[in-house]
């Protein structure tokens, strides 16, 4: 039987994901950090700093979310 493929690895060692392994992860690092410089551009001149922690909130729950439904489920890894 194949093992199935995920974009987003577990982490060698502690608990999470590793780099993408695929395009399509790395389309999705980019299109965090484009949202995350877009939203620092618009809302912190005008001194919405709660805005912008919503939105950085808001963004890092989809990123976590896609990593849930799209990487390998993670547990706690330690070095070997």
């Amino acid at each position: 039987m194949q093992q199935p493929s995920y974009g987003f690895p577990a982490k060698r060692s502690g608990w999470g994901w590793g780099p993408p392994n695929a395009w399509q992860g790395w389309v999705v690092f980019v299109a965090f950090f484009v949202m995350l410089i877009g939203g620092a551009v618009v809302l912190l001149p005008g001194q919405r700093i709660a805005a912008f922690l919503a939105w950085f909130v808001l963004l890092a729950a989809v990123l976590v979310a896609i990593c849930v439904i799209k990487g390998e489920p993670p547990s706690w890894r330690w070095d070997q």
